[in-house]
């Protein structure tokens, strides 16, 4: 077995789908405008298989969390209508960007030679199932809801008028004067007013009801039963709304997310959304990719299957099933890994090489990078930040986030830049940003509550996974290069020096028991206080490297407890389970080469493709442990560059 550099690229289309005419397709692409969120900037090739190992579980990846829960509504809007512009254009930005070798990839395990193909030429050529705790596959395969007497009826639903359901959102967000809202109740039986009753407060938790005669005519007055007190209270499974839950059922529905082209945090922000419930009610083991269908596990504190269920009809890029209620939320981190389906379009290898490279994938495995979505697309890498905060450089801290840029960014953030350049005052470059709940919008109003002289505290006010994600991306931009350094002196062999777990506890390789491991059983550290490092060569290129950067491997805690770096430890080669895959031909790109859960649900046919195509396409299967990125693996079989930068620059050539 030989390790080889890297010799060529793979073909990927930007990330656009005015191509798809079919219109099943275009229908589940669509989503009411009432539900856009987009803070995704739609650029995301990356898929990483659940949360981070030890001290990354608090990672998060493609994830902006606001900084407060009522931020302005045009923020949601620009996001979304700020374009890329053309291919070419974009290509042009994206020559600032990172490429593999930056970041410290650039070895591979196998010998065969690579050859090129087309990833997420659709969405839908990326398929993933989560596997959970338990190590069952997570499917949608049913969407029936659990029959329960005390849910509200189909009518609950359809009861209150537009104007009705308006009036009774604005009540319960206290967006107007009015303490109450007054519904007539045209039938009035005890039936109808019940109905009424229940659909308030199943639709708009926080409200509560009660009956008035009011000049002959009865009334259901919603009302808050608290006041502004009751709105705030965040309620929990020990304090729940007095009328709002049986005592007989588990305090969370968990039930299966189905999402096509949108990340996991974005279907959640919807989901509360049409819920008119806060983000923070839901719960779930990993977030998943925006640009591929995803299949995964969440969880919800008292809402009800039904209710849930009711969504179905309203969503169209979303489906919601196999629902049952527990006693408990999900955690992240629970997750067991991720089982991926994945398509490559119009493949040029030999059957010969796609064999040689599909049985290395199953029988050595890839090096478990950390991918390119780990260190962003930009000029400025979140590395580079990481590794200022390390060094407690506060204004390089501040100067790395706000400063201008050449590269892809929308163009408010370019003028906020431009304004920051020449000002250096933050009220005046915040005015040039629409969009707050970014981080820059978020360190500047930071600067503002406590001036230019406490960036520390300005920068705190950044949410604290974020935080944590800069300094994350610098141990993994230091693991990446030492693996490499690994692999390049020592090859694809256990050698003694080297460090392998017993248990949850790191020990060295000793000469004499060498024999008894192989390279699977090695791994590596993330630095940190908590870790020990290999005592061979590459135990001397990590203190290199920190020293470099300035910074003390014998010292990596930091006077800010959050950014005290305890370290983990991560093999250095994974090997894939489940590995199958079969090359098809096909004459129409646009047609889907498999059948989701979706299409199975819904009784659609497989794919009639032809036995003799002008295209072939490779369909390969796989499941991965937690922490570990779907397109390195697949990077390993193609020999390929997966950064935008390469790519992007391959597709303005290819499209012309």
């Amino acid at each position: 077995m030989e390790t080889v550099e890297m010799n060529s690229v793979s073909l990927k289309r930007p990330h656009s789908e005015d191509d798809v005419t079919n219109a099943d397709e275009i229908k589940r692409q669509k989503i009411s405008e009432k539900s856009e969120t987009g803070n995704d900037s739609g650029q995301s090739v990356e898929t990483v298989t659940g949360q981070p190992d030890k001290s990354l579980l608090e990672d998060t990846k493609n994830e902006i969390i606001p900084n407060e829960e009522s931020e302005e509504q045009e923020d949601e809007e620009l996001e979304d209508s700020d374009e890329d512009g053309d291919p070419e254009s974009f290509a042009d930005m994206m020559k600032h960007g990172l490429t593999e070798s930056d970041v410290g990839i650039t070895k591979f395990v196998s010998s065969h030679k690579g050859f090129s193909g087309i990833l997420k030429e659709r969405y839908s050529d990326f398929v993933v199932h989560e596997i959970g705790k338990d190590g069952r596959v997570s499917h949608l395969d049913d969407f029936s809801v659990p029959v329960d007497d005390e849910d509200p009826s189909e009518e609950t639903f359809t009861v209150l008028s537009d104007e009705d359901k308006q009036r009774l959102e604005e009540l319960q967000l206290l967006k107007n004067k009015e303490t109450s809202v007054a519904i007539e109740v045209i039938e009035d039986t005890k039936e109808k007013r019940t109905v009424i009753h229940q659909a308030v407060k199943s639709l708009f938790p926080g409200l509560e009801t009660k009956t008035e005669d009011r000049d002959g005519k009865k009334y259901i007055i919603a009302y808050h039963a608290a006041g502004k007190k009751a709105l705030a209270k965040v309620r929990t499974a020990t304090d729940p709304r007095k009328h709002s839950w049986p005592k007989s059922r588990g305090s969370y529905c968990h039930f299966v997310l189905y999402k096509e082209n949108k990340d996991t945090m974005d279907a959640i922000n919807v989901l509360s959304k049409f819920l008119r419930v806060k983000p923070n009610i839901f719960s779930y083991m990993g977030t998943k990719d925006k640009r591929a269908i995803t299949v995964q596990e969440i969880a919800v504190l008292r809402i009800t299957a039904q209710r849930l269920a009711h969504l179905n009809k309203c969503l169209m890029n979303f489906k919601l099933g196999n629902f049952s209620y527990k006693n408990h939320p999900l955690k992240l981190g629970e997750l067991q890994g991720n089982h991926f389906t994945v398509v490559l379009r119009n493949i040029t290898g030999t059957d010969d090489q796609i064999e040689q490279a599909m049985h290395s994938l199953r029988e050595i495995g890839f090096i478990n990078y950390y991918g390119m979505q780990r260190f962003g697309t930009t000029a400025v890498p979140t590395y580079q930040i990481g590794r200022a905060i390390l060094q407690n450089n506060w204004n390089e801290v501040m100067d790395l986030i706000l400063k201008p840029r050449p590269g892809a960014e929308k163009g408010y953030l370019v003028k906020c830049r431009e304004e920051w350049a020449k000002t250096k005052d933050p009220a005046a470059a915040l005015k040039k940003l629409p969009v707050k709940r970014c981080v820059e919008g978020q360190l500047l109003r930071g600067l503002l509550k406590y001036g230019m002289k406490n960036i520390i505290s300005a920068f705190g006010i950044i949410p604290r996974n974020n935080r944590l994600m800069y300094i994350h991306s610098y141990q993994s931009y230091v693991w990446n290069n030492m693996v490499s350094k690994r692999i390049e002196e020592y090859g694809l062999r256990a050698v003694p020096g080297d460090l392998t777990l017993k248990g949850a506890t790191a020990v060295h390789i000793e000469e004499e028991d060498v024999d008894n491991y192989t390279i699977h059983d090695v791994v590596m550290p993330l630095p940190g206080f908590d870790v020990i490092y290999p005592k061979h060569k590459i135990g001397e290129a990590y203190k290199e490297m920190l020293v470099a950067d300035n910074l003390d491997i014998n010292n990596m805690r930091h006077k800010i407890r959050d950014y005290s770096l305890s370290g983990a430890y991560r093999k250095i080669i994974i090997r894939p389970q489940n590995v199958n895959w079969e090359v098809v031909a096909y004459d129409d790109p646009r047609i889907p080469l498999f059948t989701t859960d979706l299409d199975k649900l819904e009784g659609k046919p497989l794919p009639v493709l032809p036995t003799d195509g002008k295209f072939r396409a490779l369909k390969m299967e796989f499941s991965l442990p937690p922490s570990t990125y779907a397109t390195m693996a697949i990077r390993e079989v193609l020999k390929m560059d997966t950064s935008i930068k390469n790519q992007t620059q391959l597709n303005t050539t290819w499209l012309r």
